[in-house]
């Protein structure tokens, strides 16, 4: 096939939606595909465009992918309003260079993640240009999300106009795919119909992001002497609600056992820095390279994953999936019923969302009780590689853009086939 692929974020990148986009990608062009790729000039999550990266439109060729950055407007405080001139300058400045590759290229599929959502319509005219197909991925709701974050009025007009934007750019895709069962179903109440969804899995980088058998590597890095780590990595953002990760640790500051590592950037962290001031048992370090990515999630003896009650359903952290690779269990909060609580059951302790007390009862109950401990660490694991293994969700994703193609079986469908069979 030659796809041709509109996403905000790509590497550099790290976290986020860019590791899947690009792992897609490369993936794709390896099997034997010709993939094109306009993105962003890389930013996030430090909301500031890396250096080298800076001016106008560049052309690279990475890992046998066709890349076109393209320049945008990258706020440092990125408000509600700014956001939206963000994803807007983003869509103005890939237009051109995909109409071009719509022509010159001819692919038989044009795909697009969102975010961005208000680029999409870049890809869907990108595709009828040339006749390709259109596949719109979402990884987040952006509209919901920017109302349960509070970035957006829920009953005023900017919210009001997003939702018919949304539902107009989601039902004119082929295709439409997201990342849960609960996010698919929210596309069916767009009115998508059931033949063109399709859940599209994040996975876990199981090969990458193993159980270690010994200390990590990170403990004498960062001169961590306490025998236990309770560690959030990640974006630091609103939608987190990691506020609850410097509440659990005041709460628990009389345990000289337990040390809180937050590893991660983001627009909120210089805020989040502030909230612990005076707190010894907490340490703030930046995101660190992808390729330690096992060694640094290794370090945890408790990963934290908090997450706002309001945005329930609206995403599924990305986070998620290589932490229980790790093979370490999570605190997670969630309501009961929603899609997070259900895809954790069993191999991590959920908690009522913005419960500071329970959070902290929650990391301490799998500290003190090893048996419980190490029959969630197992569980972690096994639910890494049967529900998101990386290799057997590309073979399934790659055999479905044949299919909305219009393409027959190929050496790379039969691939696949075997590989499932």
């Amino acid at each position: 096939m030659r796809v041709l692929f509109l996403g905000l974020n790509y590497a550099p990148e790290e976290i986020g939606i860019a590791v899947y986009t690009t792992g897609l990608c490369e993936e794709l062009a390896a099997r034997g595909h010709e993939v094109r790729v306009v993105a962003a000039a890389p930013y996030y999550p430090q909301w500031e465009v890396f250096p080298s990266y800076g001016g106008w439109w560049k052309q690279t060729s990475e890992a046998g992918v066709s890349v076109t950055r393209c320049p945008l407007f990258v706020p440092k405080n990125p408000t509600g309003g700014k956001r939206l001139v963000h994803h807007v300058t983003f869509a103005l400045s890939a237009l051109a260079p995909m109409l071009k590759a719509a022509i010159s290229f001819k692919p038989d599929l044009v795909m697009t993640a969102a975010p961005s959502l208000i680029g999409a319509p870049v890809a869907w005219l990108a595709a009828k240009m040339c006749g390709a197909r259109s596949w719109l991925h979402i990884q987040d709701f952006e509209v919901e999300a920017a109302i349960a974050t509070g970035l957006i009025a829920e009953d005023g007009l900017a919210a009001r106009v997003g939702r018919l934007v949304e539902r107009g750019i989601i039902s004119r895709f082929d295709q439409v795919s997201s990342i849960s069962p609960e996010m698919c179903r929210k596309l069916a109440a767009f009115d998508v119909p059931e033949d063109r969804i399709y859940e599209f899995r994040n996975w876990a980088e199981t090969d990458r992001v193993m159980p270690l058998t010994g200390p990590s590597s990170y403990r004498a890095a960062w001169n961590i002497r306490t025998p236990h780590v309770a560690l959030y990595s990640g974006n630091i953002a609103n939608k987190q609600g990691i506020e609850i990760v410097v509440e659990a640790a005041r709460r628990l500051a009389h345990r000289e056992d337990l040390t809180f590592v937050i590893c991660g950037q983001g627009p909120n962290r210089a805020e989040l820095e502030k909230s612990a001031t005076g707190l010894t048992n907490v340490q703030f370090h930046d995101l660190q390279p992808v390729e330690l990515l096992g060694e640094m999630l290794g370090l945890a003896t408790v990963h934290l994953l908090p997450q706002k009650a309001t945005a329930a359903d609206l995403l599924l952290p990305s986070k998620l999936t290589n932490m229980l690779a790790s093979g370490r269990p999570a605190v997670v909060t969630a309501a009961p019923g929603t899609g997070l609580a259900r895809e954790v059951e069993g191999c991590c302790v959920v908690t009522p969302p913005e419960d500071g007390a329970a959070f902290a009862a929650a990391i301490e109950s799998l500290i003190d009780d090893p048996e419980l401990h190490a029959r969630l660490s197992r569980a972690a694991r096994a639910r890494a590689e049967a529900v998101w293994h990386r290799d057997r969700i590309i073979d399934a994703v790659e055999r479905r853009m044949h299919a909305v193609a219009g393409h027959t079986s190929t050496p790379a469908v039969a691939r696949s086939l075997a590989h499932d069979g």
